[in-house]
């Protein structure tokens, strides 16, 4: 049994089984969504067109819930701005929670119009499907990248600022859209604006790999640490668990807590130069010593400065409850990340 879910929201799914459809269920997010339903008993539909999600992720869960979880999950290969392949996923579906999108800041400064593609024509797609199908909930999946230039700490989900990027521009745009079909046809909508999650299958490879597995992967393959500015800049890392409990909140909670987005996070702040050490000391007790000093690269165009999440509104009317800060998320994924590399390590070659 993972540490996924609190056993007391796992047991009150166990008691009360829905039919879930999760997109992007070969994902990071996407795939330990699907392990944690499939675990609490649930029946499970994953989508996927396989842009950023990966094979081995699918069979990691299928390795994690064995034979009977393989029997309660169907798995379709599509594509979200496909609506026909919409409309078919969401057919018998009780819960939608939406993850597929590309994301990454990065990635839609490089291309903007791919990023609004997949973000919005593929998120209103499945808004859409999911109305006409009469699904009871839908869960999707926001951005802190939506409070843009705003420099209040801690950011509160009624205050945002101007989009610093492509990628902002279309998760707002998400939010936007699930307002509308709530107060044009009462269709219920939650959306979680998750602050820079992490943990097991999140990609370490490839040009857009996030902050914390490509700090790993050059820990562990010896290569150098870039960070990007002065090191000071500042993120809420929230690991996996805690957006996965508060999917299953979301889609449990009651009518009074729909058409609302609330952010998902530890509540903490820890800045990247403080992560470099973290992660380092994290490896020294797997008898993994790394001596470089990190190198500093220029800031990153459309990159916030500092976030921090203000986590009253989720605890209050969602019942959220992180499981795991920063330092407890890394020493439980640590594992993974080993095994990840355990081809490439230099103390394994």
């Amino acid at each position: 049994m993972s540490n996924l879910l609190p056993r007391i929201l796992a047991d009150r799914l166990r008691s009360s089984p829905r039919r879930w459809l999760v997109t992007g269920a070969a994902g990071f997010i996407g795939s330990n969504l699907v392990e944690a339903l499939l675990e609490a008993g649930q029946e499970v539909v994953g989508l996927d067109n396989f842009a950023t999600g990966h094979q081995r992720n699918l069979e990691e869960v299928e390795a994690a819930t064995g034979a009977e979880g393989r029997e309660r999950f169907r798995f379709v290969e599509a594509d979200i701005r496909d609506r026909d392949a919409c409309r078919a996923a969401v057919e018998g579906v009780d819960v939608v929670l939406h993850q597929a999108a590309l994301g990454s800041v990065p990635r839609s400064m490089a291309d903007p119009l791919t990023s609004h593609e997949a973000n919005v024509d593929g998120f209103l797609n499945m808004l859409d499907a999911a109305r006409q199908a009469g699904v009871g909930r839908f869960v999707y999946a926001a951005s802190s990248s939506t409070y843009g230039d705003d420099t209040s700490l801690p950011k509160v989900e009624e205050v945002i600022g101007n989009p610093l990027s492509p990628y902002a521009v279309t998760k707002l745009v998400n939010e936007l859209y699930a307002g509308v079909y709530a107060r044009s046809y009462g269709f219920k909508t939650i959306g979680l604006r998750y602050f820079n999650v992490f943990g097991p299958r999140q990609d370490p490879d490839g040009a857009y790999a996030p902050v914390i597995p490509a700090f790993i992967k050059a820990m562990l393959t010896d290569s150098t640490v870039t960070i990007n500015g002065d090191g000071e800049t500042s993120r809420d890392f929230c690991y996996v668990a805690n957006a996965v409990q508060a999917n299953v909140l979301a889609a449990l909670a009651s009518d009074a807590a729909q058409d609302q987005v609330y952010n998902v996070a530890a509540g903490g702040r820890t800045s990247l130069n403080q992560l470099f050490a973290l992660l380092r000391d994290t490896l020294q007790q797997h008898q993994v010593a790394y001596h470089r000093e990190p190198v500093h690269a220029d800031f990153r165009l459309g990159d916030v400065r500092h976030t921090q999440a203000d986590i009253g509104k989720a605890e209050r009317m969602l019942g959220f409850s992180p499981s795991h800060d920063i330092e407890q998320g890394i020493v439980e994924a640590m594992p993974w990340y080993l095994t990840h590399f355990a081809s490439v390590l230099r103390f394994g070659r």
